[in-house]
């Protein structure tokens, strides 16, 4: 039985988003990280929408909507860094499909 051995390239040189290496990504995997990008942006904005939203309620001393922190500011947000991060993601797709790496 033979194990394979993946080969890591510490001079990766290629394209990069939060640091992973993402110039030989295939469609799915484009796909699935501009999809991860997304999601984790919305979750991350809208937990800091919700603290700062405590923060004014106990300084108002009411009680605020925290609907808002989703409507707000995590869907745009979330909508906002899926855009950019497929625009960036499917950009470096198309270059290297087309062969202008």
């Amino acid at each position: 039985m033979t194990t394979t051995h993946y080969r890591i390239q510490p001079n990766y040189t290629g394209p990069r988003l939060f640091g992973a290496p993402v110039g030989d990504f295939s469609l799915f995997q484009t796909v699935l990280a501009t999809i991860g990008v997304g999601a984790a942006s919305f979750f991350f904005a809208t937990f800091l929408g919700i603290i700062g939203m405590v923060v004014a309620s106990s300084i108002k001393h009411r009680m605020l909507d925290f609907s808002i922190a989703y409507r707000w500011v995590g869907l745009p947000f979330g909508i906002e860094m899926l855009l950019l991060a497929g625009a960036y993601l499917g950009t470096i797709f198309v270059r290297r499909v087309v062969g202008g790496r």
